[in-house]
Parts: C-alpha cells; sequence; structure tokens
C-alpha cells in the first residue's frame, strides 16, 4: 500500500522538476513553487531517487521544470521513470516539442501537458515574452500525431478574456487535444489569483456529462462546442480545500529536495546530498517518509 500522510491522503505520484531553465517568461510562472537555484541532479540521481519512490509504492512520475526539454538528457530521463514508474507523464511549453515528441514517445513517455493560454498572437507574446505561439501549436499537432493520450493543453485563466480562452478551446479540442482551464496561483511572478467560477459555469452550461477526478476532485466536463465533442477539465487549486484534501503527490525540487506542497517551502527534506555521500536504500526510504510525514493541506 502506497505511503499516507498524516490526514490519511496516500502519496501515489511524484513530480519531478528538471531544472529551473526556461526559454520563454511567463507573467503567472510559480516555478513549481521553488527557491531559485542553478543546481540540476543528473540521470544517474533522478533514476536513484525513482527507484526509492517505487519501494514505497510510488507508481507515478510528471517531469516538470523550468522546461525540461531544455536538457539534452531529456530523454535519458524519461527512460530512468519507465524503468520504475506505471505512468511518465511531462509538462512543457510546447515550443522544442516538435522535434522531439517521437523520441519522447519511444523513450516511454505516455502524456503530455501543453502551456497554451492563447492562440492570439501578440496576447501569447504578452503573456510569455516570445513570439511563439506558432511553435506550440506545431508541438500539440505532433504530439496528438505521435499518440501521446491525452494530450491536455493548460490554459491559465484571467478576467476579461473569456472570448479568447473560449476560442482557445475551441482550437483545442479541435485538433484533438484537451484543454486543461487553471486558475493562476499567487506564488512566483505572479501575486494576485483569479477566481474562475464563471468560466466554469458557462464551461458547465455546455456540458453533456461531467465526471469527477481522484486527484483534487478536479471536475471533466464533456461539451459539445459547435459540433466539436471533447473533454475540459478545471483546476480550482486556490482557497479550495478539497483540491487539497484529494491531493496524492510529493514533488522533487531540481536541485534534489523533496517538497510537500507547492505552496509552501516548510518541512523540505534534501535526499541528494545524501546520494552523494552515499547513504543506502533505507536511509533514502526514510527521508521520503520523513517527507511524507511534513505534508498538510494548505487551504484547510
Amino acid at each position: 500500500m502506497p505511503l499516507k500522510d498524516r490526514y490519511g491522503r496516500s502519496v501515489e505520484s511524484i513530480r519531478v522538476s528538471v531544472t529551473q531553465r526556461c526559454n520563454l517568461n511567463c507573467i503567472y510562472c510559480h516555478n513549481e513553487g521553488q527557491e531559485n537555484t542553478s543546481k540540476e541532479m543528473s540521470v544517474e540521481e533522478i533514476d536513484r531517487i525513482l527507484s526509492i519512490a517505487k519501494k514505497i509504492e510510488i507508481k507515478e512520475v510528471k517531469f516538470t521544470g523550468g522546461e525540461p526539454l531544455i536538457r539534452k538528457d531529456i530523454v535519458e530521463i524519461v527512460k530512468a521513470g519507465r524503468k520504475y514508474m506505471e505512468d511518465v507523464s511531462m509538462t512543457s511549453n510546447g515550443t522544442l516539442l516538435a522535434p522531439m515528441a517521437k523520441k519522447l514517445k519511444e523513450a516511454g513517455l505516455n502524456r503530455i501537458n501543453i502551456s497554451l493560454d492563447t492562440i492570439n498572437r501578440e496576447r501569447y507574446k504578452k503573456i510569455t515574452g516570445k513570439d511563439m505561439v506558432y511553435r506550440v501549436i506545431k508541438g500539440i499537432k505532433e504530439a496528438v500525431k505521435v499518440g501521446f493520450y491525452p494530450v491536455k493543453v493548460n490554459i491559465v485563466a484571467f478576467p476579461n478574456e473569456w472570448e479568447d480562452i473560449f476560442e482557445t478551446i475551441k482550437f483545442v479540442l479541435k485538433i484533438g487535444a484537451m484543454p486543461q482551464i487553471i486558475e493562476a496561483i499567487n506564488i512566483g511572478r505572479n501575486k494576485q489569483s483569479y477566481a474562475i467560477d464563471e468560466i466554469e459555469k458557462k464551461i458547465a452550461s455546455m456540458a453533456k456529462s461531467v465526471r469527477q477526478r481522484k486527484l483534487h476532485h478536479r471536475k471533466v466536463y464533456t461539451i459539445d462546442y459547435d459540433g466539436i465533442e471533447g473533454d475540459v477539465e478545471i483546476v480550482k487549486p486556490m482557497h479550495n480545500s478539497e483540491f487539497c484534501a484529494n491531493c496524492n503527490r510529493i514533488r522533487l525540487t531540481s536541485d534534489g529536495k523533496l517538497k510537500p506542497c507547492i505552496m509552501h517551502n516548510i518541512g523540505l527534506v534534501d535526499i541528494l546530498t545524501p546520494i552523494r555521500n552515499g547513504a543506502s536504500d533505507d536511509e533514502l526510504v526514510a527521508l521520503f517518509k520523513k517527507a511524507i510525514e511534513n505534508r498538510f493541506p494548505y487551504w484547510r
């Protein structure tokens, strides 16, 4: 059985940041809630940590950044994930994805989340600081083509942008991907939060059916948008006790610290230094247990 924290929440997945480097400069970037560092784990160190995660029955890994595709050895990192985990996924800004998609699929990546807040070129430049929207669209299409499933497209929702958001949703559904509407969190560069309740109500009004995921109790609406049918997932982390009560993740920072929650750095546990000092598997399992013991629901 997976380990549980003090609040009875099973820890079944690990979210691994492989770098803080990124080729975009998004206005809402939270950098996975990490403190700034240029240190990065090697493939071998990530492999060792995932082998320990398997020992405590963690079955899923998601690789994140920064932008994970900046790492020249990302294919080897994905292969390490495939050695130990039943499900291997990634978050990416998509700008470097098109030429890498097939290699990542062959390495064992099951699915991918790609950030695309808008299909409007000028708004994309305003949000990210770069004129790369068409490269992202090409990356999404290639991800669908090579067989990732699902290909989720992360759309961070801001107020007064409804028309643009729904145009983006329609476009994403049309190319065979799944829109994921995300409420911005107020850490990192973004210091405000914007409730997405009204956007969810509009999507709910279009829904043919709705289901609830185990993770965070997220709702997934199946909608028919002008004859295009597909799923839209809603991610509402802010001021949401149900979201936190159903979190099953532990995190690993790019400099090798087990991190109990994205929203704070309380209870960080350094696992990389002990690995470099020759720690045994039993000692590393104990560090995982300590980090899991340190978890608590941020919104209660």
